[in-house]
């Protein structure tokens, strides 16, 4: 597919993080530009960005995890633009769980799931049929994670189980899509290669009260800033992508038509390698035992 001014791009979580560098990218080729997020504040802040340096945007407020929500949403893009070309299932939180997975409280599942699960299945059922039936060609993109979309990070199992999910129901996406010998495709995008400053370590700003915590944490939520401190004090320094990289590495794989948007990283290497190899020897999975704590 190529990318041309007058073509339209819905993202979801578009507020902040990977989700505005998309629509500023996607506004700098030319393309009229539909953001929705859960902050309407944000979210009115980045559209005014946009509008202002001459893009033809559309702002909504949307729950992805709200069926009805994203069905508002496909209504008013087409209402307002007629047409829908680029499709960025994006929006995710983190979950909040704490320690072990059988101590997890069931709201931390429910919420990430409805949200990195069920708002990208809300995105594809709302949108990919009228993208269809418009016969021009289009592009379904996924946002997935290298924590459980190659091989999860224990410590955060939730995240991983529903970026592992975004994997597989985009591989199906993709399949059904060229069964049906349709001019309209799909990826998976695991941002990165490294580390990225976003929101995610601030979900639970917008948490909503149906899914809230039951009892209270046993350690305060940690920010991204917080946690670099404190790896840095333990003697690591950590290397960050920066989100525009990560819109880049979008706008490629569209123009490629790349299944895979997964950058080049000898560590998302090993790991791919470590986890075939143990599925293929029928071996026990010794490439988390780094990330195992005691």
């Amino acid at each position: 597919m190529r990318l041309a001014p007058g073509q339209v791009a819905v993202v979801t979580g578009a507020a902040s993080g990977i989700g505005l560098a998309m629509v500023r990218r996607f506004a700098a080729e030319g393309l009229k530009v539909v953001l929705a997020d859960v902050e309407e504040g944000a979210l009115e802040k980045a559209a005014a960005e946009l509008r202002a340096q001459g893009a033809q945007t559309l702002a909504r407020v949307v729950d992805v995890s709200e069926r009805a929500d994203v069905t508002a949403l496909a209504d008013a893009a087409y209402d307002t633009f007629g047409a829908v070309h680029v499709l960025c299932n994006n929006a995710g939180v983190g979950s909040g769980a704490e320690g072990r997975m059988w101590e997890h409280e069931v709201n931390d599942w429910k919420w990430a799931f409805a949200v990195n699960v069920w708002g990208v299945f809300h995105g594809i059922q709302a949108f990919v049929p009228r993208m269809i039936a418009g016969g021009e060609p289009g592009h379904v993109v996924n946002t997935s994670s290298v924590d459980g979309g190659i091989a999860p990070l224990p410590t955060a199992s939730v995240y991983a189980v529903t970026k592992a999910a975004v994997v597989t129901m985009t591989e199906s996406l993709y399949a059904h899509l060229r069964a049906e010998n349709v001019p309209v495709s799909a990826s998976v995008l695991f941002p990165g290669p490294h580390m990225l400053r976003t929101g995610l370590w601030e979900s639970h700003r917008n948490r909503p009260p149906r899914y809230a915590k039951e009892r209270p944490r046993k350690t305060p939520y940690r920010s991204l800033g917080q946690w670099e401190t404190a790896m840095r004090e333990a003697g690591h320094e950590i290397e960050f992508t920066p989100v525009e990289y990560v819109a880049e590495t979008v706008v490629d794989g569209i123009t490629a038509d790349r299944f895979w948007m997964l950058p080049a990283s000898e560590h998302s290497d090993r790991q791919i390698r470590a986890r075939a190899r143990s599925m293929l020897d029928r071996a026990n999975p010794s490439y988390l035992e780094s990330f195992i704590l005691d």
